[in-house]
């Protein structure tokens, strides 16, 4: 049997927000009945396996291993407009190919909640590299813009595309902007280089023709030299390498290694002074909150024309270039409509409103999501409004540990990552997790904790950066991210560790608020109930993210009809996401879903699940048939 409750609030009937009552504390909401027959208790029956009429066909994955076909028509292209991208054949599914595995091997109990984003690089930009990576479990594939040439990461994104169409995968591309940090070059080439205690190394501003000197290093920023002083202690990527400087000869600073490691192209630099961050740099480089006029920015950001149009940005100089590359590379993301865009050094909500606006005139039918970093004095200064701004979070804590107090950067995290999650945005905890993997096959034990403290404060998500992009053991870091994840996580469903945590109403609308609350009500009752799902139906993927922050025990199983929303919704923990068609009918869908699934395995009979939708808002608990 089913039991449902429908709550209707018809399109014809408009709600004041004024002339609501406001709701009391236990949030009961008046329920508009169209019809005395729609709220009711029904059975729902799945369809008859004796019944004459054609079983529905199911797209069917291979996990990558050459034996898949697909017995229904060919899902549409990749380039395929995301209002356009429906699926062609009502009788299909798309389904995530390693979770299929999971589920059919291990139940719905061992899937892995909190989701894994990996950095794309030399160590792992080839294709075979990249399905080794989502058959290990990756959901993100992120490409740094500080690296590699555009046509290099354009390869990357078509790769990532050919393994989603080819291999069943559902894997989203994430692109990282550069931001206007000073950072080191290239290394003339080099993979890394390794600085020893009492080395005297040359940092400078000036252009070698290679082979460059030995122990000299580029610095991108003109003004160093004059800015730096003698005594000032130098930090490489946050701290993983220190200097102290003791000269500068015109262009050039001398500093002597203090604390030896491995430094890696394009890192990162801060100075300290007196115990105290030099902010007066980077607080002055332009970012894409520089005030540029409307018809400026628009006509500079056009490929092709923009050198010929420079001039008519207020910043004309070297130091601008961190401001033009960045647009450049948000017009490239764009263009090739990757699923997030990474916004560094944000400074306050008018950066990444601007950048909103900014994609909307430029694709109107892309819902590319925006990620904040947080990364800096100023991003934690505005923290509720960035995030509130933005479409998610990252807890970049390499940068951020290089303008804070190393101490501070924990409950920084932790703080982060609970306004995300009241504020019903995903956040992604960022930088070192597991940095020795770099260089070694086990990671150390302090670096487990860190990754399992992560887990345990209930993130969205987790990210590799050099241990995937350039890093001897990729595909281990990452089982290393996916075995502590799916430990932690049974060990909080066991040990029933449900949070007190207090989540704000976050709606704008009469509509927003039953949604909530059908959302907080259904993963309460999954977990008394020990339901083994939750089945959701969205267009857009709301109703699904508000089910993730609840989050409860049981996995959600997100069915939506595009597939850029099944690709963003890889991102939110715990949800599951699906392609396929569906209608306003939940006992349609809902038999129809049952059936696909059935057929490979995914649910049994006698399973037990809790139905919402955004369509019709609605809870529905039932058995499968």
């Amino acid at each position: 049997m089913s039991q449902s409750l429908h709550f209707f609030t018809p399109s014809s009937l408009t709600f004041s927000k004024q002339s609501l009552p406001k709701p009391s504390c236990n949030r009961r909401f008046p329920v508009t009945t169209l019809s005395p027959k729609l709220i009711s208790i029904k059975a729902s029956t799945s369809a008859d396996p004796n019944s004459s009429t054609t079983p529905p066909q199911v797209l069917i994955s291979d996990n990558g291993t050459g034996a898949g076909e697909i017995l229904s028509s060919t899902p549409q292209d990749y380039d395929t407009p995301p209002s356009q991208s429906f699926l062609s054949d009502s009788s299909s599914i798309d389904v995530d190919a390693v979770t299929e595995v999971e589920l059919k091997e291990n139940g719905f109990r061992s899937t892995r909640r909190t989701k894994l984003v990996c950095t794309i690089g030399p160590a792992t930009c080839g294709f075979e590299e990249l399905q080794a990576l989502a058959v290990g479990g990756m959901n993100v594939a992120r490409i740094n813009m500080c690296h590699g040439t555009r046509e290099w990461h354009k390869r990357v994104i078509e790769r990532v595309r050919r393994l989603n169409e080819e291999k069943g995968f559902a894997v989203a591309i994430m692109m990282d902007t550069e931001g206007s940090e000073i950072h080191m070059g290239d290394l003339g080439g080099a993979s890394s280089a390794k600085a020893e205690d009492g080395e005297i190394w040359t940092f400078s501003v000036r252009a070698f023709d290679l082979p460059r000197p030995e122990r000299t290093i580029n610095v991108n920023y003109d003004g160093f030299a004059e800015d730096v002083q003698v005594g000032d202690e130098l930090l490489v990527d946050g701290g993983m390498v220190r200097f102290e400087v003791i000269e500068k000869i015109g262009p050039d600073v001398k500093c002597r290694c203090t604390d030896p490691g491995l430094m890696l192209p394009r890192a990162n630099l801060t100075f300290w002074r007196d115990g105290s961050l030099v902010r007066e740099r980077n607080a002055m480089l332009p970012t894409i909150s520089s005030k540029v006029g409307a018809s400026d920015l628009f006509s500079v950001i056009e490929i092709g024309i923009f050198f010929f149009q420079v001039q008519k940005l207020p910043f004309t100089t070297s130091e601008s270039l961190p401001f033009i590359k960045d647009w450049l590379d948000i017009d490239f993301g764009i263009a090739e409509g990757v699923d997030f865009i990474a916004i560094s050094f944000v400074k306050s909500a008018e950066v990444i409103n601007h950048l909103k606006s900014y994609i909307a005139a430029r694709s109107r039918d892309s819902d590319i999501a925006v990620i904040a970093k947080i990364e800096s004095i100023d991003s934690l200064r505005n923290l509720e409004e960035i995030i509130q701004a933005s479409d998610g979070a990252m807890v970049a804590r390499g940068d951020l540990g290089a303008q804070i107090p190393l101490e501070q950067v924990p409950s920084a995290q932790q703080k982060i990552v609970q306004i995300c999650r009241q504020l019903n945005k995903p956040v992604i905890v960022a930088s070192q997790l597991l940095e020795s993997m770099i260089e070694y096959p086990t990671p150390t034990r302090a670096e487990v904790a860190d990754v399992s403290e992560a887990v345990r404060q209930r993130a969205d998500a987790l990210m590799l950066s050099g241990e995937s992009a350039m890093g001897q053991y990729p595909d281990k870091a990452l089982a290393v991210l996916r075995s502590v994840s799916v430990r932690i996580e049974k060990w909080w469903r066991e040990e029933k560790r449900y949070e007190a945590m207090e989540l704000p109403a976050v709606g704008s609308s009469f509509s927003d608020s039953i949604s909530e609350e059908i959302c907080s009500s259904a993963a309460k009752m999954a977990n008394n109930l020990g339901v083994d799902a939750l089945f959701v139906y969205t267009k857009t993927g709301h109703m699904a993210s508000l089910l993730s922050r609840c989050r409860p025990d049981c996995p959600i199983f997100a069915f939506t009809s595009t597939k850029s929303v099944r690709r963003r919704l890889n991102l939110q923990w715990g949800l599951i996401p699906f392609r396929v068609s569906f209608s306003d009918d939940m006992e349609s869908n809902l038999n129809k879903t049952f059936s696909l699934l059935k057929a490979r395995g995914m649910i049994k009979s006698g399973d037990l699940v809790i139905a919402v939708s955004d369509m019709l808002q609605s809870i529905q608990v039932m058995n499968v048939p």
